[in-house]
């Protein structure tokens, strides 16, 4: 084999962080992203009651989206929790909240991101996790991923 190396996962990590940059995603707009989408969340009419059933106190919820979307998009590893157990315990969610939410983000990423690469940047994550989410809870092989817009 020639011509070909596997990078260390703090490459990858470092070229994770130079893209974001590249883009315009730092930890500032992590927490801009984050506050503004879980307003936007909860004054929805379908969003919020379901959100409001399952978070009781927000500010330590922010704390861990924001922790979460870092390590996702910057590779900082501050997010170490499970997801699927931690949506899977609220039996009230159904698979259409994951399109009105995919939505949401969506809209709140063109509202916010520094540029449109930042955007698609933080929805094809979030597209990916989502379908993650779904196939965990709901046990359908062929989701299709949502593609807003």
């Amino acid at each position: 084999m020639t011509g070909y190396r596997v990078r260390s996962a703090q490459e990858r990590r470092e070229e994770l962080r130079d893209q974001a940059a590249a883009f315009g995603i730092d930890e500032a707009y992590i927490s801009t992203l984050v506050e503004t989408f879980y307003t936007r969340v909860r004054g929805h009419p379908v969003l919020g009651p379901v959100f409001d059933v399952a978070i009781s106190d927000w500010g330590p919820h922010l704390e861990t989206m924001k922790n979460f979307w870092s390590s996702v998009a910057l590779g900082t590893g501050r997010y170490s929790g499970r997801p699927v157990p931690a949506h899977a315990r609220h039996r009230h969610i159904q698979q259409v909240h994951f399109n009105l939410w995919l939505a949401l983000f969506e809209q709140t990423l063109r509202d916010t991101a520094a540029t449109p690469e930042a955007a698609a940047f933080f929805l094809e994550r979030a597209n990916r996790i989502a379908q993650s989410l779904q196939y965990a809870l709901f046990g359908l092989a062929d989701l299709p991923l949502n593609r807003p817009g």
